[in-house]
């Protein structure tokens, strides 16, 4: 495959994620594996010490300029995201790894003991218990799983049928209620891919997400989330190590999913937004508040799922890991481990060499802060998500035909809606970095 790579510098990466017969609307990937650019098997290989060391420095700056070879985007998206530390040896991954596949199988068996439709590699779109904690016997429900066929779930065990069968936690019944839209939404996620033509595959997703929502009952389940998962189910053949990616990510968007009161968490990187565009871009921003958009809410779509439905499936995943290369800090894993692993490694003065191992955009925010406590003597505050100068680069590229044109907030809609899956990923976070540099030196005037 590398050799093909090399033989032609333009391979699409669309001819790794085949599309299903008959799907003709389906955007074409802009991104292209090209040697010498994309991170490459051999590249990747190279990065490691013989004992399993990893000096992701080598890579980083490949991912952004050049993206990541479809068949080791899995594993490298693993470190990229925080599951596993640079620092470490293959050995000690291993094991971490093994631990976690414990881990994943005991949670998911206890959702099998409440519901034993998880891990039949079967799932459900139809409501299965009310919000009093009533079960729904629906028909459809019955076909669509075979149920009369599966084990009875541990609740309902020794209990006769005479008794009320009404489930009584509060958190079972929430996690029950979420079981049938993730179901509604799993066949609706990336249906033009043949990958999710069989039903193992959906059943893989589904089993993922409800499992999730199960571990993190804070947020549970969200609709947008089968779009940020279903990439792991495809990259990650074994469903464990898919979860766990999965989770890592959701570490960095859950707060997205909370929900408080009547606002959605999603809510604060749109007043974010909102303040980046006005320092950067003031008449465009001016313009927006004018036509009642000043809230930024066109734009919630885009930073919920992170640009899946924007940019077609290819390039959403080149984007993705542009970012995750850009904001990567080698303390991740130390962070989502806990403060156990965080003094693993002596602490010391960064050199340049060290510095290398943060993300472009990670190092510029450093320097920034470190700028702002030797001002002020204090800290400046957490980094920007690069998400939202994404956004800000997409509104700047649409910007003329947005002031031109746009006489209402269907219009704004409408304008951003035309250009979904046909945006240029590479464009779009090399024009956020660029507004961000902009951001930054416009603050501190």
């Amino acid at each position: 495959m590398m050799n093909m790579c090399r033989k032609d510098p333009g391979l699409p990466t669309d001819s790794f994620y085949e599309i299903r017969a008959g799907c003709t609307d389906v955007p074409s990937t802009k991104f292209r594996i090209k040697a010498g650019k994309t991170l490459s098997v051999k590249r990747w290989r190279s990065a490691f010490t013989p004992e399993g060391y990893l000096d992701i420095s080598k890579c980083l700056s490949r991912i952004y300029h050049g993206g990541i070879h479809p068949s080791i985007r899995g594993e490298v998206w693993e470190f990229l995201l925080g599951c596993y530390d640079p620092k470490s040896t293959f050995d000690e991954r291993e094991k971490i790894r093994q631990r976690r596949r414990d881990q994943y199988a005991e949670v998911k068996e206890s959702c099998s003991r409440m519901f034993p439709v998880v891990g039949s590699g079967k799932f459900i779109t139809a409501r299965v218990i009310t919000s009093n904690g009533d079960p729904v016997q629906d028909p459809v429900v019955l076909l669509e799983t075979n149920l009369e066929h599966l084990p009875t779930p541990q609740s309902q065990e020794s209990v006769p049928d005479t008794v009320d069968s009404r489930e009584h936690d509060k958190d079972i019944i929430q996690w029950k209620l979420a079981l049938h839209q993730i179901g509604l939404d799993v066949v609706r996620t990336d249906r033009s891919l043949t990958f999710y033509e069989k039903q193992e595959n959906l059943a893989k997703l589904w089993d993922v997400l409800a499992v999730y929502a199960w571990y993190d009952k804070d947020v549970g389940y969200g609709q947008g989330m089968s779009d940020i998962c279903s990439p792991m189910i495809m990259l990650l053949e074994h469903e464990a190590d898919a979860f766990w990616c999965f989770e890592r990510l959701m570490q960095r968007l859950r707060g997205n999913f909370r929900c408080t009161g009547n606002s959605v968490g999603v809510e604060a990187q749109l007043d974010i937004l909102a303040n980046v565009n006005q320092v950067v871009n003031p008449k465009l921003h001016h313009h927006l508040e004018h036509l009642g958009g000043g809230g930024y809410l066109f734009a919630f779509r885009m930073l919920m799922v992170l640009f899946r439905r924007e940019f077609s499936f290819g390039d959403s995943l080149y984007l993705w890991e542009m970012m995750w290369a850009l904001e990567y800090d080698p303390e991740l894993f130390s962070l989502f481990e806990g403060a156990e692993t965080h003094n693993k490694y002596d602490a010391h003065k960064p050199t340049r060499k060290s510095r290398r191992q943060y993300g472009k955009y990670e190092r510029r925010n450093r320097r920034n802060r470190a700028g702002s406590r030797s001002k002020s003597g204090a800290e400046s505050g957490a980094s920007l998500p690069i998400s939202v100068f994404v956004v800000a680069s997409v509104l700047k590229d649409r910007s003329d035909k947005l002031l031109r044109e746009a006489r209402g907030l269907d219009d704004v809609v409408k304008i951003l809606n035309d250009i979904s899956g046909n945006m240029d990923a590479k464009k779009a976070c090399r024009g956020a970095m660029k507004i961000h540099k902009k951001y930054l030196k416009r603050q501190k005037s």
